[in-house]
């Protein structure tokens, strides 16, 4: 079995994102805003938008499952208030359930948190609670950024990210470390914003000792870990100076994705990380959506470079596409073997 631990539904209709867009111009007059029903997708056009997209891919390319969450670039946190953040992210969470429940053989839930600039993460709590509890989520995206680029708040291993740690724990569930839109004009969304983020957040955590604190806290690095695995020798050197403490100490609760376009980014991820801290991902359709000339195949089938990878073992693929998956997402096998998987 392929699993692919990052999937977001990037092809939702365009009254979804109007929806939204009359929503966070009407945030400081809420008798103006549209209806909450104005941004109802039907089943129709969920198919339309992920059965021609994500699920025709899927299929193509061979994978079997996706974990699928929010668009993550509408997560837009930045915008709006406390009040409209809530209303977005229990409408897209919703929406992301009823993905699921139509091509259940393909998708399963991850979701979005109702964060906002400044606001505690303790009060993102409750939707975390609502979508694992009643709604089956596997998993979270977290993002570390809710000002959009600029970093004003707290450090992500600041103490006041703690109840919404303790919250993970609790119900024993990932969280994947992923930014959503920047409206800083110094860092491009996909292409600066992700990575910087991605980059960042683990050197929060190299300077902390968050997994003292939470042994069992499992975050996922997306976008291949950022500039983590190709400057490990930096990171290790920097752990040892500043932490008295091996790199590799915080491999027990740090996992990175594939999500790297090109073959040389994925093979050096496979030989620098360990493969036990590898997950298979794509981000279809996602941050590159074009043929790469010299190939001919779209950047983002990243199956096909880890296929390519000649030094991995039939028991280093097994981990990369199914076994880590299952081990860091515990719901997810749970919800796989309940299936006979």
């Amino acid at each position: 079995m392929i699993i692919d631990c990052h999937g977001h539904f990037t092809t939702v209709p365009k009254s979804f994102r109007d929806f939204r867009a009359a929503q966070v111009a009407n945030a400081e007059t809420p008798s103006s805003a549209p209806p909450l029903s104005a941004a109802h997708v039907s089943d129709d056009e969920i198919r339309e938008g992920v059965g021609n997209g994500q699920l025709k891919l899927q299929q193509e390319r061979g994978s079997d499952i996706t974990l699928f969450s929010p668009i993550a670039g509408l997560m837009s946190h930045h915008l709006g208030n406390e009040r409209t953040s809530l209303e977005w992210a229990t409408i897209s969470n919703d929406l992301v359930r009823r993905v699921c429940d139509i091509y259940p053989e393909n998708f399963v839930p991850v979701g979005m948190l109702p964060q906002s600039p400044y606001a505690p993460p303790k009060n993102s709590v409750p939707e975390l609670k609502r979508i694992v509890n009643e709604l089956g989520f596997v998993g979270v995206n977290v993002n570390p950024d809710p000002t959009g680029g600029y970093w004003t708040g707290k450090p992500f291993t600041d103490k006041e990210w703690y109840p919404l740690f303790e919250a993970l724990c609790e119900l024993d569930v990932p969280a994947m470390v992923h930014v959503a839109a920047s409206c800083n004009p110094n860092f491009h969304g996909t292409g600066a914003h992700y990575l910087n983020a991605d980059t960042s957040v683990f050197m929060q955590i190299l300077q902390s000792n968050l997994f003292q604190d939470f042994p069992t806290l499992r975050l996922v690095i997306p976008h291949g870990g950022g500039a983590v695995p190709y400057h490990w020798g930096r990171y290790r050197g920097m752990s040892l100076e500043m932490m008295d403490r091996p790199l590799e100490g915080l491999l027990d609760n740090i996992f990175f994705d594939t999500c790297v376009y090109h073959h040389p980014g994925v093979e050096l991820l496979t030989k620098v990380v360990p493969t036990s801290n590898v997950m298979f991902g794509s981000e279809m359709i996602g941050a590159v959506r074009g043929k790469d000339p010299c190939t001919g195949h779209y950047f983002d089938d990243t199956k096909r470079y880890v296929d390519a990878c000649e030094a991995l073992s039939e028991a280093d693929r097994h981990a990369i596409y199914e076994g880590n998956a299952r081990r860091v997402y515990p719901r997810l096998d749970a919800h796989l073997k309940a299936k006979g998987l």
